[in-house]
Parts: C-alpha cells; structure tokens; sequence
C-alpha cells in the first residue's frame, strides 16, 4: 500500500508515532521545440498552452513518484507537510520537486 500524502502536519484521525525524515524526489523535463511553436501560435489566439501543461503535470507526477520512492524505503505509512516546488533550470528547461517528511502512523 502506497504512504498516505498530506500537505498537512499529520494525518487526520491518526497518530503520528516516529518521525522517518526528510523524503523528496526531483525531475528535470526540458521544452521540445515543436511544443514552443504551438505555445507561440497560442499567444497569439489566447487560452491554455495545453503542451506546457502536460509537460508540467507529467514532471510533477513523476517527482511525487520518486518521493513515494525514498518513503517506500524508510517504511513510512504516510509522508505529511508535503510540497512542490518549481524552479527555472536554463530558458528551456525547469525542475519540479515532492518534498515531504516519511512518518510512521499508529495502527
């Protein structure tokens, strides 16, 4: 069973009995070319850059699945305070990054 995530400090209706640490995964996804046109093309008419989102939400996805990673192996029941974060790299690539603390839970 995955680890509970929470952006809380703890999970509602449950006991927090050891604190595991920090967990926390990253991904670096760059633009491709063809999706830049698109976006340019989209400026001009308006609306969602529907490829930069899907960008974004695939490098989130996959940062939360490297944290889930690091507090599968401290065996943690849930990852609480959790938090993405979202910085420039170059002008054509970001990164995304899960941050969480792993905790243990009472049964």
């Amino acid at each position: 069973m995955d680890p509970i995530i929470t952006t809380v400090d703890g999970v509602p209706g449950r006991e927090v009995t050891h604190c595991l640490g920090l967990v926390k995964g990253s991904t670096v996804r760059a633009k491709h070319i063809g999706s830049d046109i698109v976006a340019g093309l989209r400026n001009l008419v308006g609306g969602e850059v529907k490829e930069y989102a899907a960008l974004l939400t695939g490098a989130r996805e996959q940062a939360i699945d490297r944290m889930l990673a690091e507090a599968r192996l401290l065996g943690a029941d849930a990852v609480v305070g959790m938090r993405l974060e979202t910085s420039t790299i170059t002008q054509a690539a970001s990164e995304v990054v899960a941050y969480g603390t792993a905790v243990k839970l009472a049964p």
